[in-house]
């Protein structure tokens, strides 16, 4: 039953991204400039924040990463599991800031890479050059690219193509896998 539901919540949540729009406001309008907001999202980092790089592993126990993690971060990091769409403040985050990965807070993504998919999960239309390895789910039957960070090896989601120009990517991540650090003020 769970899969059934999964699968009519997300039926759900694509044809709600149709019908809604997709707040495409301010987003680059070339390839040249996604690579210059790769290039350079340290700017974004608050200052004195330090960050792993995605060539320090971390690789814990399941009895460590049950310390390190609450139970729904557990689920999804470690297990891929998925958590409801429209649950996470993440959501509605709009502050200049860094996404890092809730296990190993790695950086994943900068601010101005989030947009408005109208799917209830937070949405990305590119990443932090270098920092996740992706392989395919077949657990809805269709193939699908599910991604994980390079660092822990914990799953944030998966990529579709029907994002915004210019990458037309879609990095719809569960917000649990995501802890925000503003460029300035508090979490």
């Amino acid at each position: 039953m769970r899969r059934r539901e999964l699968l009519q919540r997300l039926l759900a949540a694509g044809i709600w991204t149709v019908f809604k729009g997709r707040g495409l406001a301010a987003q680059p309008s070339s390839i040249k400039e996604v690579e210059e907001l790769q290039k350079n999202w340290k700017a974004l980092l608050a200052d004195g924040v330090k960050v792993p790089l995605p060539t320090e592993p971390l690789k814990l126990s399941k009895e460590e990463w049950r310390k390190r993690l609450d139970s729904k971060q557990y689920n999804v990091l470690r297990e891929e599991g998925t958590e409801p769409p429209g649950t996470s403040p993440l959501n509605n985050e709009k502050r200049p800031g860094v996404f890092v990965c809730a296990g190993c807070n790695l950086p994943l993504f900068a601010s101005p890479m989030k947009y408005e998919s109208g799917t209830g999960w937070p949405s990305f239309f590119t990443t932090i050059p270098a920092v996740f390895e992706t392989s395919t789910d077949y657990k809805l039957i269709l193939p699908r690219t599910e991604y994980h960070c390079i660092r822990c090896g914990g799953h944030h989601g998966h990529i579709f193509n029907d994002g915004p120009a210019p990458t037309g990517k879609r990095w719809c991540n569960n917000a649990v896998a995501l802890k925000f650090i503003p460029k300035t003020g508090k979490a």
